[in-house]
């Protein structure tokens, strides 16, 4: 005997629940010697008889026909007295059956064959469920025997093996289809004929003018089959698979209107009493207390049923549509069901998983999770206010806590789907009651951000020094929630937004301080805060990022008082700051403000490089240049203001404190500007009047400096800068609307003050022509507007400006340039090929001076002897583009085995050697991959040379220059592969003759560069092993410089890690001796960094061994073929 698989979830104990109910059914059953000897077998076995396919071949659920059907049913029923009149084995169960038989209010005989099979069978069923009850109560288990305790318990008698539950489950399918389904109305539940080909035949076959009436048999069978779910396990059998047509055929009983006339037999008034329909009435809000809620909700919906559905021929389904009286019952129950402890659950989880997700997710779980329909469907439940409810106000009290709740399941599978409907339906509340929601979904999530503003009041209580203001889960649920409705749920709705733009403050500080560190809410938190910048109104989110920045203090910020500190689990908590007590507390206090400012700017500078897409970063950037104008000119105005000896003190006080509040906001803007210009890229512009705004805002510095009589060469490169890519635009590079020429016009005042008060003729020139351009609408582009747009496409001003003799030498060589360009613009005019700002990434950059640029794309061996001087000359050029597209070039020749330019590898490897020492980064870059290359096709004339280099000392070259030679050697050896054994000793030697150098950065650096070499030659360190230990020990434990003591652990870090599991055989001689080392650092070092990196080393070390030691089981099935 086998244990019944227990339903915690959807079935309780109802024994004390239909009391009433079942004494109507029949009178209680004294306790009598028949229920004590009864056999349980017995009573299975005439269950068995009963459904028995006769002489049939098949089984009953098979049988089509009618006639076949209704003689197995006689036959059964035959046989069935059969066995109790002459066998005596059947005597108890006999004595049993007639005993309640006795007992019961219903006519067991009809004419109908059908009823009486549904009789007997319900008697037998009583039999079962009261010889249980009785076995379960004359059950003593006994003491369990300590000497076994492994040993399982005894089962109760009453417990019922698989295969009597397969049998229970199939007389439980008969009754139902016998005795409930027949008897509903048109509409009530599913209709009988749809569910299988056997209730079809039974529909046929059930008699509804015998007596007893429809309704009579209806009700008898429903209250036998409450009675028998009295116990435990037939409940469970009867609720998990019939509870829709049970609670169907009680909501006809207890509900369906009878003060009509009677159009059909099974709606005949001759039925039930007003007792009656009260018992019906209460046993149906009895079981759907009692069973799994969701269970409840997916069957009153069915119960609830939809628009009526058109058959394959076109017509309606007839009886398809559930009567108006039932819609309504179920809508309220329905709503009863919503507004219990957890309803919200129990109703997401009967509408999904009677879609196919199972309760804890199933194979069907992330299709569920992508259904959106089905998401706005319960949403729409939700939002939707019951008419049980008192108000909206009050539902959505009650609702809303339980939605919130919906976002923090732990089950994964289970959540996707959940936190999917509470997204969608906390969206559809804020848009169909945006107060409501504000109220009751927005403030209890927001609240503990709300807590912690400089505009919240604190109460005192929580004002003592470390105070815990907000929880590690309270800030964790907080800012996860906040993701799933706002990022995931991406509905940019006006009370959404309102709610998140006061606590934007506190997102950014939460976001620096996640920064700075490891966080699982890092990501959320940027997420949030890219969402809602790309939502908000332009100026809104500018004036966000004022506040960002603390350049506007009237935004709402992250209290001063308090503090983000790491929590115990790996989260953040925000407490009360600890109180300041002396000097030192005070210095220590003004270097962290003053390094939080810093870190928050350049933040704010990653964030806004992720902004540029959508033009926020360009619009902020054009803020700033404002911003730095206004400065220029504030300056001046401070330098004529004087101080009067009549003011008082107190006046003279906040004259102070105002000057110091405007030279941090200057410092500030400076500050970001560098930042700015640092992080943004090129692409920082999207749209034309971004273009526009930024040279304006150039523009009026530069007049504003001419004023303030204070002229430099960066503001006359910026300057030209500016003027010169307003004349690019002009030239052709962008396709020009009137609506753009409009916002050109913008800038004609400026470029008119330009003109006339700019001390450079040429810039006065430019400035004309500019204005005569923009005024025109392109109708007069000047050849000055043409050179301006070549020059600013070549950027060929150097950072030291370009002197007068190269003006005049260029401007011939630009003004055929220009020519030419003014003749493609014409055309291009003509055919109408112009492409747009963001699109057109291709410089317009005259074929003369591109000229080693375009000998790149021509095919190899094709280069001239000409073309090669020349561009060994550019590679001299002072013009630093010049210079890098010149050693571009001779890479990409190098690279292609030119064969004339090999010929010269000696003075080429000169000239890549030599811009090695340029400051400029794409020059020495371009020098670098120049030498890589070089040595590629020539490794052992160039490596041997360069280590020779590295190898020098600082007096013939530059720590700089050295260092530069390195990443060279580094860039060599990646590119050698497994050819760089053929160089180990030559390589090794050299770095560790580097870790003796008298200057710290070049020992730093030649350990490095050793670290990753010893990293790629593995097995081929061979003896090498012994003198690299000795020089890391050495380093490790006398060198005076931290960072070399650093860089020597670090060595190991990654030694260890790149052999990994070979590192065992590698470095088993020295292995000990590295392990000493670690130890000692991890004890004796006092750098904290070098001690972290030991740490690393050994769990590097630790978990080698460990699989050294106990390598993983991997379990393997071989075949073999035999021969």
């Amino acid at each position: 005997m086998a244990a019944a698989p227990s339903q915690p979830r959807r079935v309780r104990d109802s024994q004390a629940a239909h009391s009433t109910l079942v004494m109507a059914a029949y009178g209680q059953t004294a306790g009598s010697g028949v229920l004590k000897t009864c056999d349980l077998d017995r009573i299975l076995e005439a269950l068995k008889l009963l459904l028995s396919p006769g002489g049939s071949g098949s089984s009953s659920l098979q049988i089509t026909k009618c006639d076949v059907l209704l003689a197995t049913l006689k036959s059964n029923l035959s046989d069935l007295e059969d066995k109790f009149l002459k066998d005596p084995h059947w005597t108890k169960l006999k004595l049993l059956r007639d005993e309640i038989a006795n007992k019961t209010e219903w006519p067991q005989n009809s004419v109908d064959v059908t009823w009486s099979f549904t009789s007997q069978t319900l008697l037998l069923l009583l039999c079962l469920k009261e010889t249980m009850f009785r076995l379960a109560a004359d059950f003593n288990p006994g003491k369990p025997n300590p000497r076994t305790p492994e040993a399982a318990p005894a089962l109760s008698p009453d417990t019922l093996s698989i295969s009597q539950q397969k049998t229970v489950q199939s007389v439980l399918q008969f009754v139902v289809t016998l005795g409930v389904c027949p008897y509903l109305m048109p509409g009530v539940g599913v209709p009988l004929r749809y569910k299988t080909e056997f209730g079809a035949v039974v529909q046929d076959l059930v008699r509804l003018d015998a007596a007893p009436s429809a309704t009579r048999r209806l009700y008898t069978s429903c209250r036998v089959l409450l009675n028998v779910a009295q116990h435990a396990s037939l409940g469970s059998l009867i609720f998990c698979h019939h509870f829709g047509d049970i609670a169907a055929g009680l909501c006809q009983l207890g509900f369906c209107p009878t003060k009509r006339k009677p159009q059909k037999p099974m709606e005949e008034v001759k039925v039930l009493n007003e007792e009656e329909r009260a018992l019906s009435r209460g046993a149906l809000r009895d079981i759907l207390d009692q069973v799994y809620q969701p269970l409840a909700v997916r069957e009153l919906l069915i119960l609830q049923g939809g628009p009526a559905q058109p058959c394959t021929d076109g017509k309606t389904q007839v009886g398809s549509l559930a009567p108006a009286w039932l819609r309504r019952l179920c809508g309220q129950l329905l709503s009863e069901r919503l507004m219990r402890p957890s309803g919200v659950q129990a109703v997401v989880r009967g509408i999904l998983e009677g879609a196919g997700a199972g309760a804890a997710g199933g194979s069907d779980a992330e299709v569920m999770a992508a259904d959106w329909k089905k998401c706005d469907l319960i949403a729409k439940i939700l939002a939707s206010c019951p008419q049980q409810s008192l108000s909206p106000e009050s539902y959505y009290k009650d609702i809303c806590p339980q939605i919130l709740d919906l976002f923090h399941l732990q089950d994964k599978l289970t959540a996707r789907q959940f936190q999917r409907v509470a997204t969608t339906t906390f969206i559809t509340m804020s848009r169909e009651r945006p107060q409501l929601a504000a109220k009751y979904l927005l403030q209890p999530v927001l609240a503990p951000l709300h807590r912690c503003l400089n505009t919240a009041e604190i109460p005192e209580h929580d004002m003592v020094p470390g105070t815990i203001l907000v929880t590690e889960e309270e800030l964790s649920t907080c800012i996860e929630d906040v993701f799933k409705v706002y990022v995931v749920g991406n509905e940019p709705l006006t009370v959404l937004v309102d709610s998140l733009l006061p606590v934007l403050g506190v997102l950014f500080s939460l976001y620096c301080f996640t920064k700075q560190r490891v966080s699982h809410i890092r990501s959320l938190c940027q997420e949030i805060l890219l969402w809602i910048l790309g939502k908000l109104e332009r100026k809104k989110a500018v004036a966000s990022l004022k506040g960002f920045a603390g350049l506007d203090k009237s935004v709402p910020s992250f209290h001063s008082l308090c503090q983000f500190r790491a929590a115990t689990q790996g989260g953040i908590m925000i407490t009360i700051q600890e109180a300041i007590s002396s000097e030192e507390d005070e210095d220590e206090a003004l270097y962290q403000k003053v390094s939080s400012e810093q870190c928050q700017v350049e933040h704010l500078g990653d964030l806004l490089f992720l902004c540029q897409e959508c033009g926020l970063a360009g619009d902020f950037f054009i803020f700033c240049l404002q911003e730095l104008t206004q400065v220029a000119a504030e300056d001046e105005t401070e330098l004529k203001t004087k101080l009067f000896s009549s003011k008082s003190l107190l006046e003279l006080e906040r004259h102070q404190s105002f000057l110091v509040e405007g030279q941090e906001r200057k410092l500030l803007i400076l500050q970001l500007m560098a930042v700015l210009c640092e992080r943004v890229s090129e692409q920082i512009f999207t749209n034309i009047t971004q273009v526009v705004d930024f040279v304006a805002a150039t523009l009026q510095r530069a007049c504003a400096s001419l004023a303030h009589q204070a002229e430099s060469t960066v503001e006359s490169q910026t300057l030209s800068m500016s003027m010169g890519l307003v004349a690019v635009m002009l030239g052709g590079a962008v396709q020009l609307k009137s609506s753009d020429f409009a916002v050109l016009k913008q800038l004609l005042p400026l470029l008119e003050k330009v003109s006339n008060t700019y001390p450079d003729p040429v810039i006065q020139e430019l400035a004309v022509d500019l204005r005569i351009t923009i005024a025109t609408h392109g109708a007069f582009p000047t050849k000055a507007v043409a050179v301006a747009a070549a020059q600013s496409t070549l950027n060929k001003r150097d950072s030291e400006g370009k002197i007068e003799e190269q003006q005049q030498t260029n401007y011939k060589r630009f003004t055929d340039v220009a020519n030419s360009h003014l003749e493609q613009q014409q055309s291009n005019e003509k055919s109408n090929h112009q492409t747009g700002l963001k699109s057109n990434n291709t410089p317009l950059i005259p074929q003369e001076v591109n000229e080693p640029s375009t000998t790149t794309s021509q095919k190899s061996g094709s280069i001239t002897i000409e073309e090669l001087q020349e561009v060994l000359l550019s590679a001299y050029d002072p013009q630093i583009p010049t210079r890098a597209a010149a050693l571009r070039t001779l890479s990409y020749w190098i690279e292609q085995r030119e064969a004339k330019a090999l010929e010269m590898q000696e003075k080429l490897l000169k000239i890549f050697l030599e811009n090695l020492e340029h400051e400029d980064t794409f020059v020495y870059l371009s020098a670098i991959q120049g030498v890589v290359l070089l040595s590629d096709a020539y490794p052992e004339k160039i490596l041997l040379g360069l280590l020779a280099q590295y190898d020098s000392s600082k007096d013939k070259h530059t720590p700089e220059t050295r260092m530069k030679v390195g990443e060279v050697l580094m860039r060599i050896v990646r590119a050698l592969g497994d050819m760089v054994s053929k160089y180990r000793e030559p390589l090794i030697h050299t770095f560790l003759r580097g870790t003796r150098d008298p200057d710290s950065a070049h020992r730093a650096s030649s350990l490095s560069n050793l670290g990753e070499l010893c990293q790629r030659l593995d097995f081929l360190l061979g003896s090498m092993v012994h003198e690299i230990t000795a020089c890391l020990i050495a380093v490790a434990k006398t060198d005076r410089e931290v960072q070399v003591r650093r860089a020597a652990i670090h060595v190991i870090v990654l030694l260890l890690r790149g052999l990994s599991q070979k590192a065992t055989e590698v470095l088993r001689d020295v292995l000990k001796d590295l392990y000493h080392l670690l130890k000692h650092v991890v004890c004796l070092e006092p750098d904290d960094v070098a001690k972290v990196h030991a740490q690393l080393a050994l769990e590097e070390l630790d978990e080698i061994m460990r699989n050294f030691l106990f390598p993983p089981q991997k379990l393997e099935k071989k075949i073999v073929v035999l021969p």
